[in-house]
């Protein structure tokens, strides 16, 4: 009976498959095509999912994998999904970084409820054109203003998030998009309670250029 029980015990559980961004988890990594269409942040690059986050909408969650490489910079990646898929990778800029890229009187305009901002991105000194070149248009106009949300340090995708005495459910936030005519860049700002502001700035591109997928352990 020992025998026959070591013959035909339990056996291993299948491997996790990882095929697609949607189902990335914490600790799972992903290598990125070389093409120089890519800005140097993520060209030819392996990426470790670090964490991740949900956006929590009136009638939608979206969520967002905070990723790292070798480098020191934080990257982001959301799913932008209509007709097609595409990946929106991100990097935040700080105040002064937004200053040298954007004229600052234009960029308040964002906050008017009765404009829709313009923006021009204006000649980077050369620090900054390195850096952010290749995750800039030209040109963008406001689609969306104060959209609610709230923010989620965990994923919370398919499940409702417990609420604080309060009755919320995460960080309460307001979002401004703006994209370039082409809709291949985005500036993406959140405001949070107590005026905290990140901006982002967003760069689409095609599924394809995730190469390569490795489940982590």
């Amino acid at each position: 009976m020992g025998f026959l029980k070591g013959l035909f015990g339990k056996k291993e559980a299948p491997k996790r498959q990882l095929d697609q961004p949607s189902h990335l988890m914490k600790g799972d990594m992903i290598s990125l095509d070389d093409s120089f269409a890519l800005p140097p942040q993520l060209r030819g690059q392996q990426l470790r999912v670090e964490s991740v986050s949900t956006y929590e909408y009136e009638r939608s969650q979206k969520a967002e994998w905070v990723l790292k490489g070798h480098g020191q910079e934080t990257l982001f990646l959301s799913l932008d999904e209509d007709d097609e898929t595409y990946l929106a990778f991100s990097i935040k800029v700080n105040r002064g970084q937004v200053e040298q890229i954007f004229d600052l009187e234009h960029f308040s305009a964002i906050f008017e409820e009765d404009e829709q901002a313009q923006l021009t991105t204006q000649a980077l000194p050369n620090e900054l054109s390195t850096q952010f070149e290749q995750w800039l248009g030209k040109e963008y106009h406001q689609v969306n203003s104060a959209q609610f949300g709230y923010f989620h340090r965990e994923d919370y995708r398919g499940k409702k998030p417990p609420q604080d005495e309060s009755g919320a459910t995460g960080e309460a936030f307001e979002s401004y998009l703006l994209m370039d005519d082409e809709e291949k860049f985005a500036i993406d700002v959140e405001v949070y309670d107590g005026g905290e502001t990140d901006v982002m700035l967003t760069l689409y591109r095609p599924l394809s250029d995730i190469r390569d997928y490795w489940p982590g352990k």
